[in-house]
């Protein structure tokens, strides 16, 4: 049986609906392999190239869309009737797009790694359209989408006078990180309470056991000494989310 050539990414479907990312990709593939001139107006590539792009193209063609341009072997005349056929999703795209970006709020994720990962969807959709979002209007985006019960923090982190959004969100990032450890070790132990090494937990167990024989368990050194409640100034942790 002969192997069927997998695909290098998502076929343009018969709607359209995929096209201005299917044709970032075959722009990528083609340049990948030297055949990004094939595409392009007044073009000089031999015969060989050309077959060898517009094989590519086809290959990642829904199959109905490869049966209406089943004659056509020139590549760039494919590649211009596909762009006069779906270019106008860009209409459609860009306002929703822009729509998803007024509305994108720190907020209201549940963690750094998932706003992140929004935002970038968002701006991929906008950079398709040919639109572009600089380093600062994420970094605002950012700033000002903070839960409104987080002020003090947002300042602080404007403070620092990030250049770059990356810089911001890997701060935030590991800021979600130490929280998330305060809260286990909270979960683990009372708050304030002095943790133990575990090289010494047999011994001091050992202790707590004399102690409590000879009724002078409350004099003792073991990890029941208590240093008073827990002040929360010093020991909040961190919560961009106002739900910390």
């Amino acid at each position: 049986m002969t192997n069927i050539q997998s695909l290098e990414f998502a076929a343009l479907t018969l709607s359209g609906e995929n096209y201005l990312q299917w044709a970032f990709d075959i722009k990528i593939a083609l340049k990948s392999k030297g055949l990004g001139e094939c595409i392009v107006d007044e073009n000089n590539e031999d015969e060989r190239n050309r077959y060898k792009a517009i094989s590519i193209i086809r290959h990642h063609l829904a199959e109905s869309l490869k049966n209406q341009y089943v004659s056509m072997e020139n590549p760039l005349k494919l590649w211009q009737a596909l762009k006069t056929r779906y270019d106008h999703h860009k209409t459609v795209m860009l306002p929703k797009a822009r729509h998803e970006w007024r509305n994108l709020r720190f907020m209201d994720y549940k963690s750094v790694e998932e706003y992140n990962s929004a935002m970038f969807k968002i701006i991929s959709k906008m950079n398709l359209c040919g639109e572009e979002i600089t380093e600062e209007e994420m970094l605002e985006k950012t700033f000002s989408t903070f839960h409104t019960s987080n002020i003090v923090l947002q300042q602080q982190y404007r403070g620092q006078k990030f250049k770059t959004y990356s810089e911001l969100i890997s701060c935030l990032l590991l800021a979600e990180q130490n929280n998330e450890l305060v809260v286990m070790n909270n979960e683990m132990r009372p708050p304030g309470s002095t943790p133990v090494p575990e090289a010494f937990t047999a011994v001091d167990n050992d202790k707590e056991t004399n102690h409590v024989q000879s009724g002078s368990y409350g004099r003792g050194r073991g990890r029941g000494r208590g240093r008073g409640k827990w002040q929360g100034g010093r020991g909040r942790s961190y919560s961009p989310y106002g739900r910390g």
